[in-house]
């Protein structure tokens, strides 16, 4: 009796496996099941995109130092310069730079400076690259994966950028494919091939980490978690349709090697750079002539102008673009050109790209209220410096809602007016408090508060004892060219 119990139990046991079993099969596959057993393979594009990948190595004329015959590995100096490091010892002292006059001789020699990477832009020889690999450099040479090698005369480069284009003597080169970066996702795969501390053609794979990441002014970078390494810069970024949609540029470090994270410069940005760098050797920007800084949550709410987005004018350059159109320091740049200013960074980015003569429209939010402006755009030029703070005026006024904000007080010289173009305003004594916590200084010019233009101290009086105590007034003022907002709360 039993033993049939048994058998009729491992009957029901394995019965109940079979049916389990059969069910479990025809169930459809989960989807992470599915993603897993469709990983990338890189292989074909490894084929396909690899014979377009270049070697790049720059030498520099040097004449030779006695007694030191240590040198560092030339493939780390490129690493080195890049992100300002300094030139680690060597057993036999640091490698020294040559002396003025040196290297013009008739015994200079050629000595590696550093190594990076490039791809074929054209089969008729032009290579794309970093203008950080090529920069400085006494002769430039490019050897391809048949291991032929050339001397590359330098067409451009383009600092701003970091692009460079240099040509080598050569045709029916293996040209690479250019990809649209606008199709570029988040979280897609992408693929690196270069030449890590000189290690010729090595590829290494990711994922796309983030779009538009701010880390220059004019490049919205394209940040992938591909190992990046020194010697991998100029080197293509490319997607899985075989298109190179940048080029690997700059990482982020503690150690020297790659930490996951690697920034590459958008190739439609960098297209049209070489576009400019083949026909004329240089890049023209356009400008308009303004200091700009981020628009903050508070600024924007206490304005009016709801969410924080724009680009704040700190200064206007007088006689600028900016200036003949009517634009005012303190105003907020919303639009160029019918497209909305996301944010201040957008705002070089597009007037950077636009032609010189050429007139943009331009939308500013001032006091409350949208102004459209006609702006020229002239071409870009080095930094001016910004004027002098004004004469400060001689004698303070008593003001008892100045007081009440940590300010002093006094009437802006007529000087000083014409100085800073400005009709009025009222300049600050001295601060303490809650001015002083909100960065204003003696010698500042407030000239609005909530919106208002201040004219003198009986206005600034009036307005601010209109305000609500409990809550934090916003205060815009100048300091010598340049103007910013600030939010000042009430002295308890």
């Amino acid at each position: 009796m039993i033993q049939l119990n048994l058998k009729s139990v491992f009957a029901c046991v394995l019965s109940a496996t079979v049916v389990a079993t059969a069910s479990t099969t025809m169930l459809p596959m989960s989807p992470a099941f599915a993603q897993a057993r469709a990983l990338p393979d890189f292989t074909d594009l490894v084929e396909q995109v690899g014979p377009s990948v270049v070697n790049i190595r720059t030498l520099e004329k040097v004449t030779p130092r006695q007694n030191q015959p240590g040198q560092i590995d030339p493939d780390m100096l490129e690493f080195f310069r890049r992100f300002g490091l300094p030139i680690p010892n060597m057993p036999n002292g640091p490698r020294q730079a040559p002396p003025p006059g040196h290297g013009q001789g008739p015994n200079q020699e050629d000595q590696p400076r550093g190594v990076g990477s490039g791809f074929i832009l054209t089969s008729d020889g032009m290579i794309m690259t970093n203008a950080h690999v090529v920069d400085g450099a006494d002769e430039v040479l490019v050897t391809l994966t048949d291991k032929r090698e050339f001397k590359a005369k330098i067409i451009g480069t383009d600092k701003r950028s970091d692009v460079a284009v240099v040509k080598i003597e050569a045709t029916g080169l293996p040209a690479v494919k250019v990809g649209d970066v606008s199709r570029l996702r988040v979280g897609e795969w992408v693929m690196a091939i270069g030449s890590p501390f000189g290690l010729e053609n090595s590829v290494t794979a990711g994922i796309v980490s983030a779009k538009q990441r701010d880390t220059g002014d004019y490049l919205p970078f394209i940040q992938t978690d591909v190992a990046i390494n020194p010697g991998n810069s100029g080197g293509p970024l490319i997607n899985m349709r075989g298109e190179v949609v940048g080029i690997n540029s700059q990482i982020y470090s503690r150690s020297g090697g790659s930490m996951g994270i690697s920034f590459s410069i958008p190739m439609d940005e960098a297209v049209r750079v070489s576009e400019q760098l083949r026909a004329t050797g240089r890049v023209t920007r356009g400008r308009i002539g303004v200091q700009i800084e981020q628009v903050t949550k508070e600024v924007a709410e206490s304005i009016g102008l709801g969410q924080p987005y724009g680009a704040l004018v700190r200064g206007v350059e007088t006689g600028g673009p900016a200036d003949k159109a009517g634009v005012e320091a303190g105003d907020i740049i919303i639009k160029f050109d019918g497209k909305k200013v996301e944010k201040s960074s957008d705002l070089p980015r597009m007037v950077g790209s636009t032609k010189p003569g050429v007139k943009s429209a331009l939308t500013v939010f001032r006091r409350g209220a949208s102004k459209d402006l006609t702006v020229t755009i002239a071409e870009i030029e080095p930094e001016k410096t910004a004027a002098k703070t004004p004469e400060k005026a001689p004698k303070a006024t008593e003001s008892k809602m100045a007081q009440a904000l940590g300010l002093d007080l006094s009437e802006l010289t007529d000087k000083a007016k014409k100085e800073l173009k400005i009709s009025g305003g009222v300049q600050v004594k001295a601060s303490s408090g809650a001015a002083a916590r909100g960065g204003l200084r003696e010698g500042d010019v407030i000239v609005a508060v909530a919106n208002v233009p201040v004219t003198n101290v009986a206005t600034f009086e009036k307005v601010v004892a209109e305000q609500d105590k409990s809550k934090p007034v916003n205060i815009l003022f100048r300091r010598g060219e340049w103007a910013q907002y600030t939010m000042l709360r009430f002295n308890p």
